[in-house]
């Protein structure tokens, strides 16, 4: 199957904003057929729908027209439920007549095997041609709540809000149960489109739309897969660019190890990981539910940048601040104390039977006095130590006796959070509907979106923070390839063991641990003299990878008689297993410090991908790794040392020595760097482990493999 072609940004506007449809194949005998007519009819669309049906002159209700011809007027747009066969013919006619925008719902294309292939790349090529722009085929269209444009073969129901959340999903099935979630929460839609085979128009086609939309503020993606990463990822850095946060439900988080076996960084790269690692450095926000990527899409759309992680709480309930409190750690953010001067303004003002501290519980109290709580958000936004606040307030869903003052309060409290210092997030308590009287109240008051649920809140909360921490990296441009041709001895095949891959890294300025090949007993005894005792000794054979699994590595020779015998035992270990190009290979013994693997292997998409971990014989066990794709930088991966759970040890704990962590993050950035350099060959680079010792970084034990 071709790859989708990039339809451009104005095909992309007249798409989704046809002044004229044309239902093609319109049948009274199709639920699809009718529910697209309904939609189109009663959500506000203003200009002619066209039906076509060779068979019949009337189709719901309305005058249907034998082909696309008799219409006699311009049609901007044809939404195509004809069978698979005859979909290629309407296209012509179409584009006979000068339309250039399809959806086609008609399925039985690339879903279904090789002749739907072949049919799908029919369409595909024809429409290149001519340059028809076509959504589809096998997808239910889309809506364009900002237009009142809806050529979507579902039932649409009442009320379609429209809003600042653009929804592009590579699922028709569950586009509707997102549309009715986002109705029930009050999240209003811009578009909503259902992408079906993607054999033209692309996720990225329709992310690069929506990041010029003026209506549209937050892009969310439901994601089957990444089909074009490197285009994706040049649309996610103009959308951090334009401000605008892409949150993205990936499916298929199943752990698919790399096909690097010769190197541990294999087992510590997965899919998975790699898709996390992609969607952090351009600035996507990763969720794990639908009910998340509406609520978090809602959040963003609502508070934007949120610059820092220190929240303030206000709630009336001491048992949602307990809840708060332990996600609020889960998710990375703090709670600090209140400064002494909002402490005391908060006590004039909470009953003196509460506890001013963060988060704050400012009672019961709320039934008697309902400006206590909108009170109490205007003092904790006020403090210097707080970078946004939670209020925790669910709407009403009753009506109550006199509406007046419930708007009246909303209202109020609804000014406080314009008002504030600091960005305001609203949160219920549980997940619930909102009801007709809640959307009213948002709507009279200006009341904000309100997060479903202390739980799904938390996670859109912690998600805001981390975007809007990750959003200058993401937004910067992807930095050049590079300029410095590596220095490489030898051909660039198979496996390069310890002495050729070190010599490659001593070659291209990466700090290694001086070694000698010894292929007899003497040279062994010989070169460990040169270096002084004790040493280490390691089987050296062609293609071997893992010495420490055949008993290959011995530490601490202190003398040339051990030497000789070590020596002796491990070349005949060798022999034993048919190996060639036998020998041995000396070093100085390194003790103490930190041990680092770093490696690099190339994922299949999304390319060289960085993995940097806890090193030595524990990589497989300990899996203490973070990702980067590459290209990053000295300062992304000194951040990245951070996020270690085992970074403390480089930190100097327990009494040792503290790492030069801009010295490990500068080494780490040239074997990266030399990865780069290696080229399309190059299926992996592994340095494991590199030693640490305060400000000297060396490499003890490297592998390369070859394409």
């Amino acid at each position: 199957m071709s790859v989708p072609t990039q339809a451009g940004a104005e095909a992309m506007r007249a798409l989704f904003a046809p002044k004229s449809i044309a239902l093609v194949g319109a049948t009274d005998k199709s639920g699809w057929s009718l529910s697209t007519f309904d939609n189109l009819r009663n959500h506000g669309f203003s200009g002619p729908v066209h039906l076509v049906n060779p068979r019949t002159e009337v189709v719901h209700g309305q005058r249907a027209h034998r082909s696309l011809s008799e219409i006699g007027e311009p049609v901007d747009m044809a939404y195509v439920m004809v069978p698979t066969p005859a979909v290629l013919p309407v296209l012509r006619e179409g584009a006979g007549l000068g339309i250039r925008s399809y959806v086609v719902l008609t399925a039985g294309f690339g879903e279904t095997g090789p002749e739907g292939r072949r049919r799908e790349e029919e369409i595909l090529d024809f429409a290149r041609e001519n340059r028809l722009t076509v959504l589809g085929p096998n997808g239910n269209g889309y809506i364009n709540a900002t237009a009142g444009t809806t050529p979507y073969g579902l039932p649409v129901p009442a009320p379609l809000v429209a809003g600042p959340v653009g929804v592009v999903l590579q699922s028709g099935a569950l586009a509707s149960s997102i549309l009715a979630f986002a109705q029930a929460r009050n999240v209003g839609l811009s578009l909503l489109t259902s992408m079906g085979n993607e054999t033209m128009v692309s996720v990225t086609d329709v992310i690069d739309y929506l990041v010029d939309d003026p209506a549209t503020k937050v892009i969310a993606l439901f994601l089957e897969s990444v089909r074009q990463p490197e285009r994706f990822a040049r649309v996610a850095r103009r959308a951090a660019r334009a401000g605008k946060p892409i949150v993205a439900l990936k499916i298929g988080s199943s752990s698919i190890a790399s096909h690097t076996a010769q190197a541990h960084t294999g087992a510590l790269v997965g899919d998975d990981r790699v898709i996390d690692a992609a969607f952090r450095q351009l600035g996507v926000v990763r969720v794990h539910s639908l009910e998340d990527l509406i609520i978090t899409s809602g959040l963003l759309a609502q508070v934007g940048r949120i610059d820092g992680r220190r929240i303030g709480v206000v709630t009336p309930s001491g048992g949602a601040c307990e809840i708060i409190a332990d996600r609020a750690e889960q998710e990375g953010l703090e709670l600090p104390p209140f400064a002494p001067e909002t402490v005391a303004r908060l006590k004039e003002i909470v009953p003196g039977f509460a506890t001013v501290q963060n988060p704050l519980d400012v009672t019961g109290y709320v039934v008697v006095d309902r400006t206590l709580l909108g009170r109490a958000l205007e003092v904790v936004a006020d403090d210097p130590g707080i970078d946004a606040v939670m209020l925790l307030s669910d709407l009403p869903r009753v009506p109550p006796a006199d509406p007046a003052l419930t708007l009246a309060h909303f209202g109020a409290t609804a000014q406080r959070i314009r008002d504030a210092n600091r960005p305001v997030m609203v949160a219920g308590n549980i997940l619930t509907d909102i009801t007709e009287f809640g959307r009213r109240v948002q709507e009279e008051t200006g009341f904000p979106y309100v997060a479903g649920g202390i739980e799904h809140a938390m996670t859109a909360i912690g998600a805001a923070v981390r975007w809007s921490r990750d959003l200058p990296e993401a937004a910067r441009p992807a930095p050049p390839a590079p300029v410095t041709q590596p220095v490489v001895h030898g051909p660039t095949s198979g496996v390069w063991t310890e002495y050729r891959a070190s010599r490659l890294l001593g070659d291209n300025g990466i700090p290694v641990v001086p070694s000698a090949l010894a292929a007899t007993e003497d040279e062994a005894v010989a070169a460990a003299s040169r270096f002084g005792y004790p040493v280490v000794l390691k089987a050296v054979a062609d293609g071997l990878g893992h010495k420490s699994d055949i008993g290959g590595v011995r530490l601490g020779l202190g003398g040339a008689d051990e030497v000789r015998q070590a020596h002796h035992e491990v070349c005949a270990a060798m022999r034993e297993r048919g190996l060639t190009g036998i020998g041995t290979l000396v070093q100085p013994q390194r003790s103490g410090g930190v041990e680092l693997l770093v490696g690099v292997v190339r994922d299949p998409a999304w390319g060289l991908t960085l993995a940097v971990g806890l090193g030595g014989v524990w990589v497989e066990v300990l899996r203490d790794s973070v990702l980067r794709l590459l290209p990053a930088g000295a300062e992304d991966i000194r951040r990245a040392l951070g996020e270690l759970r085992g970074a403390r040890l480089l930190d100097g704990a327990r009494g040792t020595e503290p790492a030069d962590l801009g010295k490990v993050a500068e080494v780490i950035a040239r074997i990266a760097e030399l990865a780069r350099g290696l080229g399309p060959g190059l299926e992996s680079l592994e340095v494991n482990p590199l030693l640490v010792q305060g400000s000297r970084v060396e490499a003890l034990d490297a592998l390369i493999t070859w394409h």
